[in-house]
């Protein structure tokens, strides 16, 4: 099936190609913007790009994206049906912790994305996505840290939005701690009940 392609995503795709709002601009090869189904259910958001990304624009490329897609296939969701993005487009140097300063100039991007596509369901990958979306929709007194509420859902409302909100771990922990993939496939089984 052919995907349709939303003039307003590519309006800000555009701009965040021209961003200088933030010193990040400065360091960036590629802004990762987002990648996927512009009419998606279920969006991902993680923190921030890394160097694969980095270098490709393409979020999750590298092996925490061969994490993600095999996630995706335990629960029987392709990614190409699903939309990724960040709450920061450029990578912050050696990886570190994205800024609040960096995060409140970034996230107006987000906030944008995720009023245009209307998902149903929004998987936060790890503390500072999990953080800021729970914040944005409501559920800042839900919010413990990511070690506490993984794999959990939360229903949270923005502007007359609805949303299925579920926390988890980033992929990345599971090529640190290969332990933790059946944690991660534990979790990601609460998205395959709500949507399949």
């Amino acid at each position: 099936m052919k995907q349709i392609i939303n003039p307003k995503l590519r309006v800000i795709r555009d701009e965040v190609l021209e961003c200088t709002k933030c010193p990040l601009y400065k360091t960036r090869i590629y802004p990762v913007i987002g990648q996927g189904n512009h009419q998606a259910e279920i969006v991902f958001v993680a923190e921030a790009p890394g160097a694969n990304e980095n270098k490709t624009g393409r979020p999750f490329c590298g092996q925490a994206g061969k994490v993600l897609d095999e996630l995706l296939a335990s629960v029987n969701i392709k990614r190409e049906d699903i939309y990724i993005t960040n709450i920061l487009k450029c990578r912050p140097p050696k990886n570190r912790n994205p800024l609040q300063s960096e995060i409140d100039a970034c996230t107006p991007y987000l906030i944008r994305q995720l009023k245009i596509i209307q998902p149903k369901v929004i998987c936060c990958l790890g503390n500072f996505s999990s953080r800021f979306v729970m914040e944005l929709f409501g559920l800042s007194d839900m919010y413990k840290g990511i070690s506490r509420i993984h794999g959990q859902t939360f229903q949270g409302e923005y502007e007359g939005q609805k949303v299925a909100i579920i926390p988890l771990y980033h992929p990345a922990v599971a090529s640190y701690n290969q332990n933790m993939i059946g944690v991660l496939k534990n979790d990601l089984m609460i998205l395959g009940q709500l949507v399949n």
